[in-house]
């Protein structure tokens, strides 16, 4: 990876300001800052193998730039660079760089209160608005999977029947958590996934990550909570809530497994 990071600098003729070392989920990515023709960029290399690249994560970004209205804040992909290495395939995506920083650098799940401003909630509900109505054919959670993982996953009693059918489908980013949001400036960070999903998906995941943090999901509801607080958005926070309770299956997000099994009791209730 760090070979194809040095690759794609000198294909795109920059120069690199400090060593990459923003690494993604599980080594799949490396990025870093870089500098070239038009000023600071943020260089982000993603590799897979031959025969998964190219599918809908792999091009995500590309097709977020082009098909997202512009009022969705976002970094400006200004340009991509492929190239292939034996069973490999890499992408180098170039950015534009921004000032603002992650809400949280350590993962996506919330530890502590991040005190944001009433334009921010304002500027992300305004957001999430824009993108439930582009339209597009990607999807980002398939219908298959829920009828399997939720009937599965959830904390339902035995022998209790669970309808997995999403009541309404809506355009989303797909993975909106605290470390693919920016602040003070609100933008939206790492667009692989988007594409169709339950409605409310987002807000709904936002508040899941949250759930350790009483002040934030109480900022949520507070702004989002015409989203969430309906048959819809319920639904779409037990999708979630299905999504993170597979991950604990797998050793990951256990900070979050007593509170998960908590709201989807809530959720669940009479």
């Amino acid at each position: 990876m760090t070979d194809g990071f040095t690759r794609a600098v000198s294909a795109l003729d920059l120069h690199i300001d400090h060593e990459p070392a923003f690494w993604g989920w599980r080594g799949r990515t490396l990025s870093g800052p870089v500098t070239g023709a038009h000023g600071p960029g943020w260089l982000r290399v993603v590799c897979a193998a031959r025969d998964k690249a190219y599918d809908r994560l792999w091009l995500g970004p590309e097709s977020a730039q082009q098909e997202l209205p512009s009022s969705v804040p976002r970094p400006s992909l200004r340009a991509i660079h492929d190239w292939g290495n034996g069973e490999y395939a890499y992408r180098a995506e170039l950015y534009d760089r921004v000032a603002a920083q992650p809400v949280t650098t350590h993962g996506p799940v919330l530890l502590n209160d991040p005190d944001l401003s009433t334009a921010w909630w304002g500027g992300l509900a305004e957001a999430l608005v824009g993108i439930a109505k582009a339209p597009t054919d990607r999807i980002a959670v398939r219908q298959e999977y829920l009828h399997r993982a939720m009937p599965q996953f959830l904390p339902l009693a035995p022998g209790t029947a669970f309808d997995a059918t999403v009541p309404r489908w809506e355009t989303a980013h797909g993975d909106l958590h605290w470390a693919n949001l920016t602040a003070p400036q609100l933008l939206i960070l790492d667009w692989e996934g988007w594409g169709q999903a339950p409605a409310g998906f987002d807000a709904a995941m936002l508040h899941t990550y949250s759930l350790l943090v009483p002040t934030a999901t109480a900022r949520i509801q507070e702004h989002l909570g015409g989203t969430l607080n309906t048959p819809e958005g319920r639904f779409a926070e037990l999708a979630v809530i299905t999504m993170l309770l597979q991950t604990n299956s797998r050793g990951d997000n256990l900070e979050l497994a007593g509170a998960l099994h908590l709201r989807a009791n809530q959720l669940l209730g009479p």
